[in-house]
């Protein structure tokens, strides 16, 4: 997911003023971390027992559609949220969102995923679709302020992933004819491009940094072919007219953008990081995206179904860079040192333990189906509890060096 700079914006302050106010209530992702790792651990249960029969629900929407919606924007969106309130104020040395402001913003994710479960449509629609305009206006305004122009296209990200909400909501009650699945595939294209570009930045980054010696070269030739392959293959995915041929251009490039991801990755030497977890999570997350664009090409080509190469991204790439970023960013937030624990390390090891049994278990035993999800979710729960166990203690409290943030 989308991670800090290592240095603050040259602007920031270093003699910044005591703390004040509610902790939780000081920084963007103090409230949208904790409050996404607790949506993980009660929402997968509830699909579980909806998918298998075992409780029905007057949802606002089909449970699958549920599932895939919250999971893209309740969840993930709440991560990228709470990181982009708190990258804001690095990137541009401007105030962020704090206080009654921050609260109300978190007050109105949370309540939108309380009335996907019980509330009428309209109400949940509204709801849900207020939060990420609001956020895309917050980093507009800050990043136009400061004349941060690199930044810019991640707030153009949010304003598209708005618009894809929107078209899921308008799909759902029939105003536009679009299945909503396809909004949805639009969603989780646009979280994985976020992931593409953060990555490239941070990543080969972060592993230099702990690495002495180690000096990893960008090739901008190799940067832009990855990605414009990536943009093509992930709208033609989502906006190509149903036919063969296009299916056939489409698995290409995908293909090909799995392709250029292996060879971008493998200059990042991913095995540097073997004895450093809080990297290494990072780097096997990253992984899936090549593993879920190959699996899409296959898709395309008809040899598979589309769920495994869907839950490769969004379980093993979008869940995996998830619990790495909202460690080490908390970590560095709360004064802590960037060095995983025992715990931390369990979570990660359960979140691709989670992406293996999803994506590998339905391609090889189709008949276990029900038990892979009921282990994958398990797995999944597991590791984001051990989360908000650790970590809930320590994004309400001040911190541990006493400065604000």
């Amino acid at each position: 997911m989308p991670v800090l700079p290592l240095q603050p914006h040259p602007s920031v302050v270093t003699d910044a003023p005591a703390p004040a106010g509610w902790p939780l209530l000081r920084l963007g992702f103090r409230p949208f971390y904790l409050g996404a790792a607790l949506f993980a651990v009660l929402a997968m249960p509830l699909w579980i027992a909806l998918f298998l029969g075992q409780l029905s629900l007057p949802l606002a929407v089909p449970p699958v559609l549920w599932h895939a919606h919250e999971m893209l924007f309740g969840f993930a969106v709440a991560v990228i949220v709470g990181f982009l309130l708190t990258a804001g104020k690095a990137w541009t040395g401007l105030a962020t969102p704090r206080g009654a402001f921050l609260g109300a913003l978190a007050l109105l994710w949370a309540a939108a995923r309380v009335a996907a479960v019980v509330g009428p449509y309209p109400v949940y629609a509204l709801l849900d679709l207020v939060l990420l305009p609001l956020v895309a206006a917050v980093m507009v305004d800050l990043l136009v302020r400061a004349r941060n122009r690199r930044n810019l296209p991640l707030a153009g990200i949010l304003v598209l992933l708005s618009l894809a909400n929107g078209a899921f909501h308008l799909a759902v009650i029939g105003t536009v004819s679009m299945a909503p699945l396809t909004a949805l595939h639009a969603g989780l294209g646009l979280i994985v491009m976020i992931e593409c570009v953060i990555a490239g930045r941070v990543v080969p980054a972060f592993t230099m940094s702990a690495t002495p010696g180690l000096k990893l070269a960008t090739r901008p030739a190799l940067e832009r072919a990855t990605l414009s392959f990536t943009a093509l293959a992930l709208a033609l995915w989502v906006v190509a007219p149903p036919g063969a041929v296009w299916a056939a251009v489409g698995g290409a490039a995908f293909a090909l953008a799995a392709a250029l991801h292996l060879v971008r990755q493998w200059q990042w030497q991913p095995a540097q990081t073997r004895s450093r977890p809080i990297l290494w999570i990072l780097h096997a997350a990253y992984a899936w995206i090549a593993v879920g664009f190959g699996l899409l090409a296959l898709a395309q080509f008809g040899r598979i179904g589309m769920s495994a190469g869907v839950h490769a991204l969004a379980v093993g790439a979008t869940g995996g860079l998830i619990i790495g970023m909202i460690t080490r960013t908390a970590r560095g937030h709360t004064g802590r040192p960037l060095q995983a624990s025992r715990a931390e390390v369990l979570a990660y090891g359960l979140v691709m333990a989670a992406a293996a049994l999803r994506v590998w278990g339905p391609l090889a035993m189709p008949q276990w189906l029900p038990h892979l999800l009921v282990c994958a979710a398990l797995a999944w729960c597991a590791a984001f509890a051990i989360y908000f166990v650790v970590y809930a203690p320590w994004l309400l409290r001040t911190r541990r060096d006493g400065k604000d943030g």
